[in-house]
């Protein structure tokens, strides 16, 4: 979503990169290029103005001027002034001290409540709680359906007694909730409300009535972040005539400018809870302001790739797959595909790869990276037999032509994929023995030549590179014999000064020859 504004300000701080000091002009030369890019990226204009404000202000003081680096010193305070104005510090979910808690969801129709009630409710499962969804959408066609099928798809019981379809009491129904709640134990009551295609009074007046009936601990205010700045005037409407404690953006991974996401906070002083990033009912998390500034600079989400791995990956496999990496055991194709799978459940590889520092510069490659590879390489390791996969360098010319044939793939797929997990764990086992990269001598795990310290130990001899033999055998009896009359020759010939001949010299006779002066002569007894 934030792709436009992540681009920019990559090319504004390009600009500043080798400056030892930022003079005024490079000052306000950067601010205006931010100005641009938040107004490009849909944010409100008086949050621009707030936001470039606060930046120049911050950027003429002693923090970047005694910098040793200033252009770094900038992305800080930039990155600083994002997180503030998406909402500072992350804002957990209030929970009442007696009886259920009640959320209430309440914005226009299109934005995604009933989805986005069925997300929370699983969400809170997973937390531990134990969620009740109460469908008091009676207006829209088939929306306490659409609740009950997602309810049942995370596994949470819907509380329906109205058919809808512009039949039955929103407000009895809420009301009535919090009563069966009560009555079947449940902590949470999440209550799904009807939208509009537009804010009007009649909206305004169901929306205030139940929460007067329910009285929730949190009113959530939920909005389609790909609106734009018309999502603020949208948020205030229903803060002013409703009142809401706080925002949760949904469809984050469309292709909008994220203006929204920016202004909404600034404008209604209510900070972002939740944030929805796919069709999936698990692709929903807490909004973390710091975490979303990262994003947008290109810094990665690291905190939560590891927070999604350690929910999906299996703690015993991976420790087995580590151990086996780390010598003890053989690393095979089945813990290969066993490791792919856990990282298939993480979502789609480029979503993955998105959350990784400075891959910003690669989202071309990202965008065209096709998941179905992975299809493909799983179908290849499935069409090998057991024990092919626990011992792949039996795998010979004629298998290979089999495995091809059995998954539809070539024996290029095939011998690619050989060859790379050969090189993938070899590559692997030396940074899990020692965190070093191969081909690179002085880093850590490689070890010191010779033994002894590193840098300081004798250096191993370099073995002579043999001769190649040819592969035909006429032609390398052919080459052997050849090499043999070679070494005899040179061993007839040899003498400890080179020169030609294997008789005897007389070294005597050679030194008169040499016409020597009378007194050199004594240096040759």
């Amino acid at each position: 979503m934030f792709a436009t504004l992540s681009d920019r300000l990559a090319d504004t701080f390009k600009n500043l990169r080798g400056k030892g000091r930022l003079s005024d002009a490079d000052i306000d030369a950067t601010a205006r290029e931010i100005r641009i890019a938040l107004l490009e990226a849909d944010v409100a204009l008086p949050v621009v103005k707030e936001f470039v404000a606060a930046v120049k202000d911050r950027a003429r003081g002693e923090e970047v001027s005694g910098a040793l680096n200033p252009a770094q010193q900038i992305i800080k305070i930039v990155n600083e002034e994002l997180v503030e104005i998406l909402g500072g510090e992350t804002r957990r979910l209030r929970y009442a001290k007696t009886g259920p808690t009640v959320i209430m969801l309440a914005g226009l129709q299109g934005a995604g409540k009933t989805t986005l009630a069925a997300k929370l409710a699983l969400w809170l499962k997973e937390q531990g709680k134990q969620p009740l969804l109460v469908a008091c959408d009676l207006q829209r066609p088939n929306a306490v359906k659409q609740l009950q099928v997602n309810g049942e798809r995370a596994g949470v019981p819907v509380f329906a007694p109205e058919p809808g379809n512009g039949v039955g009491d929103p407000v009895g129904v809420a009301r009535a909730s919090i009563e069966e709640a009560t009555r079947r134990l449940h902590d949470v009551v999440i209550v799904d409300t009807a939208g509009r295609l537009g804010v009007d009074a009649e909206l305004m007046q169901q929306a205030a009535d139940i929460r007067d009936a329910v009285r929730p601990d949190e009113v959530l205010f939920v909005v389609d972040a790909m609106i734009g700045q018309d999502a603020v005037g949208t948020a205030q409407a229903f803060l002013d005539g409703v009142g809401f404690d706080g925002v949760v953006l949904t469809k984050l991974d469309g292709d909008a400018r994220g203006g929204a996401a920016l202004s909404i906070r600034s404008v209604t002083g209510r900070p972002v809870m939740f944030a929805s990033n796919g069709e999936k009912l698990t692709d929903f998390d807490v909004f973390h302001p710091d975490r979303m500034a990262g994003r947008i600079l290109d810094m990665g989400d690291v905190m939560t790739l590891i927070e999604q791995a350690e929910k999906t990956f299996d703690q015993e496999q991976a420790l087995k797959a580590a151990r086996k990496l780390s010598g003890d055991g053989e690393f095979t194709l089945e813990d290969f595909l066993e490791q792919m799978q856990q990282v298939r459940k993480l979502g789609s590889m480029s979503k993955i790869l998105g959350m990784l520092p400075g891959m910003g510069q690669m989202r071309e490659q990202l965008e065209n990276f096709d998941d179905r590879e992975i299809d493909r390489i799983q179908a290849i390791i499935y069409s090998m037999t057991p024990a092919e996969r626990v011992n792949p360098k039996m795998i010979d010319g004629s298998r290979r032509a089999r495995i091809a044939k059995g998954c539809g793939r070539t024996v290029t797929d095939v011998n690619q994929l050989v060859d790379r997990f050969f090189e993938a764990r070899k590559m692997m086992q030396q940074m899990a023995r020692g965190g070093g990269m191969p081909g690179m001598p002085g880093m850590p795990g490689m070890g010191a030549p010779g033994g002894g310290k590193r840098g300081k130990g004798k250096q191993a001899p370099k073995k002579a590179k043999g001769r190649r033999t040819s592969g035909n055998p006429a032609k390398a009896a052919q080459q052997a014999k050849a090499d043999q009359e070679k070494a005899a020759a040179a061993k007839a010939n040899s003498n400890p000064f080179g020169m030609p001949g294997g008789e005897e010299i007389d070294y005597e006779k050679a030194a008169a020859n040499l016409d020597l002066p009378q007194d050199f002569s004594k240096f040759l007894k």
